[in-house]
């Protein structure tokens, strides 16, 4: 069998509780004193503002491309949905124009139209003038 936890397994001395104790505070006191140096007033406000002052203005500049990006994709689909409709409405009158023309090209519309100006329909069919050329 494989040691791996020898500490647990066996009681330990005061000497070793002592290190281990001493090693468990000196540890403390490191990341404390990270902390009051890290949150100082004096090292917050002069040394850690002007060390990462490209990076937060980098984080800006990325924060302005993400909202204009936005802004413009939200653009770019409004603009998409109002040609939609307007591809719709421009198909509806070209499908209604032609209908209507449809219906006004056919004899008896045309009849009717030229009735009223006086203009009657044939009842003959067209004769064909012939031209005789004297040969000379």
């Amino acid at each position: 069998m494989a040691k791996r936890n020898t500490i647990k397994q066996n009681e330990l001395s005061e000497e070793v509780q002592e290190e281990m104790s001493d090693a468990l505070e000196e540890k403390v006191e490191e990341t404390q004193d990270f902390l009051k140096n890290f949150f100082s007033q004096k090292k917050l406000s002069t040394y850690l503002v002007a060390k990462n002052l490209p990076f937060v203005a980098f984080l800006a500049l990325l924060g302005l491309l993400y909202i204009s990006n936005r802004h413009l994709a939200e653009n770019t689909v409004r603009r998409i949905d109002k040609l939609g409709r307007e591809v719709k409405e421009l198909s509806w009158d070209y499908k209604s124009l032609n209908a209507e023309l449809m219906k006004l090209t056919t004899q008896t519309e045309i009849a009717k139209r030229a009735d009223t100006l006086g203009l009657k329909e044939r009842t003959e069919p067209p004769i064909k003038l012939e031209i005789v050329r004297e040969v000379k």
